[in-house]
């Protein structure tokens, strides 16, 4: 119904609604995943992925965590404007669009910032400069986060958008620790040296462990495993990342889904002169068709598990050639901190593998290791510890949650004031 032009004035002064809302925006070479949070209780209004861009066999799910059942839509979506415009479609369908004045800013998980970048930054037209100047050292991640960012701020040019570096939280590392043996001019010429990745995850994950123990962050050491279909470790003492296992790369490191990890130089160099490999083919084997898929021809822990119960001998071998770099990091990293408080494990495999976890501390009970069986069965979603209680060092599982990671530094940057009520 129209108001009358006589309603009074006070129906229209209500006190402005303060921007609590940030949309948080992973955009990968070829999909986007999205979430949208309420920073005043650090809730989930709305999640989704649009993967396949660019194929005619192109999926958004829309998950409306409000309540309601997921959406799908099938079909072509061209690139990624289209992408984040179907999302924007989405949310608004919720009552949640992106026009709304409740939304503060845009996260953007960004996975190289250099040395430059060590905290969340508001992108400007120079740090995009900078973002695209890293792309040489990130080439298969960068441009996909620069096209999510250009979209978005077509979207909502008046709205900060902020980049969250997967390298940041690494920047702590002392050089000793950062910078690889070579000669330092190369090195320094071409950006060479140990930048790791995961951040977001070994951040959240150290704080909540540090929490979970009842401790403040800067009193605890923590050996983080992030084990997904990518795979890192940190060393993480009184809060700050000493040591990490991934380097200039994402390659290196543990044994991943289908990357190979820690590997002799030397095999490339052989490679191209004795098989006749170019240097493309090269990085095709170590990134895609090596790890666990290269070892067995399966990159799912799960399926690999069902196999050696059906006595499968190189799957069997793939699982210990996995858990025996784990435990290489662990002890490593112990003798990193001198002195380790926990050790924690997360995202998918860390979180849902028992025989993961219960076969890379077996045998640590000098290190003051240990994982009670019956705990390491259970299977929850919330931080919990898996160790006995006489173990000298707490063993861990702690979801990772790197969107809301990515939405609290966002929005501590541009909201410090706000006032926010904790879950």
């Amino acid at each position: 119904m129209t108001t009358p032009a006589s309603a009074p004035d006070h129906e229209s002064t209500a006190a402005p609604v303060e921007p609590h809302r940030v949309l948080v925006l992973n955009s990968g070479s070829s999909s986007v995943k999205y979430q949208l949070l309420d920073m005043r209780d650090r809730s989930r209004l709305a999640s989704g992925l649009v993967e396949r861009i660019g194929e005619e066999t192109s999926r958004l799910v829309h998950t409306p965590l409000t309540g309601g059942e997921p959406r799908e839509r099938t079909g072509r979506i061209a690139d990624h404007d289209a992408a984040l415009k179907a999302a924007a479609e989405e949310l608004t369908a919720d009552g949640l669009g992106l026009d709304s004045p409740e939304l503060a800013a845009i996260g953007h998980r960004v996975v190289h910032g250099g040395l430059r970048f060590t905290a969340p930054t508001v992108i400007t037209d120079e740090v995009l400069k900078e973002i695209e100047r890293l792309v040489p050292v990130a080439p298969l991640h960068n441009p996909a986060n620069i096209t999510g960012i250009r979209t978005a701020q077509a979207l909502r040019p008046d709205l900060p958008q902020v980049a969250v570096f997967d390298t940041a939280f690494h920047t702590t590392m002392p050089e000793a620790a950062a910078r690889y043996a070579i000669d330092v001019e190369t090195a320094d010429a071409h950006r060479i040296r140990r930048y790791g990745f995961h951040g977001t995850s070994h951040a959240y994950v150290s704080r909540r462990t540090a929490e979970l123990l009842g401790k403040a962050p800067e009193d605890v050491n923590v050996i983080v495993l992030h084990l997904g279909n990518g795979a890192s470790a940190s060393a993480v003492a009184g809060g700050r990342c000493v040591e990490t296992s991934m380097g200039l790369t994402p390659l290196e490191g543990l044994v991943m889904g289908t990357r190979s990890g820690d590997i002799d130089p030397a095999v490339t160099f052989h490679l191209k002169r004795v098989a006749g490999m170019s240097a493309d083919e090269i990085d095709v084997l170590l990134n895609k068709r090596s790890g666990l898929v290269g070892l067995c021809g399966d990159n799912d822990m799960r399926e690999i598990r069902r196999r050696i119960d059906e006595g499968d001998e190189q799957a069997a071998l793939a699982f210990d050639i996995y858990i025996h770099r784990l435990k290489k990091y662990i002890g490593a990293y112990a003798a990193v901190l001198g002195r380790v408080d926990a050790v924690a494990f997360t995202a998918g495999v860390g979180e849902n593998s028992a025989p993961v976890r219960e076969a890379a501390i077996a045998g640590l009970e000098e290190f003051g290791l240990a994982v009670d069986a019956g705990l390491n069965a259970v299977r929850s979603g919330e931080p919990r510890l898996i160790s006995p209680e006489y173990a000298r060092v707490a063993v861990a599982v702690v979801p990772t949650d790197e969107e809301l990671e990515i939405a609290d530094q966002t929005f501590a940057l541009v909201a410090p004031d706000a006032v926010r009520v904790d879950n």
